[in-house]
């Protein structure tokens, strides 16, 4: 991988990963009210994945249970309220006071973006362990794909 032959990409990257987790967070939690939600989420954590993948700070493995999960997260939110009698997707929302956070709402559409978020994650895993990092690797001394 790169980072063998470059610590500088593998600090890089190590250093950027926090705060692109952080985004993600934002990203999840402000997508019910302003863009962003659930789906933009899991592309800013799969790019986290892709670049640590690249800079050999991760092996990606078999992300298909990570999209199994996802999937029954968001089907379980969609078909429970149907089998309560209520409507397909129908949004329960709670809300409270938090000591520093003041007023919290939050509903089970928070729940149904954190299955979407697993079910990116998960393709995008599955995506780089399909594509055998090692092959998309550029070995540095001649320029060439390995």
């Amino acid at each position: 991988m790169i980072s063998v032959h470059s610590p500088i990409v593998a600090v890089g990257v190590r250093a950027v990963t926090p705060l692109a987790v952080i985004v993600a967070a934002y990203l999840f939690f402000a997508g019910h009210n302003q863009p962003g939600g659930g789906f933009a989420a899991g592309l800013v954590l799969g790019a986290v994945l892709s670049l640590r993948t690249v800079a050999g700070l991760y092996e990606p493995v078999n992300g298909s249970k990570l999209m199994a999960a996802g999937i029954m997260v968001a089907a379980a939110i969609a078909l429970i309220p149907a089998a309560i009698g209520g409507g397909m997707l129908d949004m329960v929302v709670w809300s409270g006071e938090l000591p520093l956070l003041g007023k919290v709402k939050t509903g089970t559409a928070a729940i149904f973006d954190l299955g979407v978020v697993l079910i990116v994650v998960g393709l995008v895993d599955s995506v780089l362990d399909g594509l055998g990092t090692d092959d998309i690797a550029i070995e540095p001394v001649t320029g060439e794909a390995r």
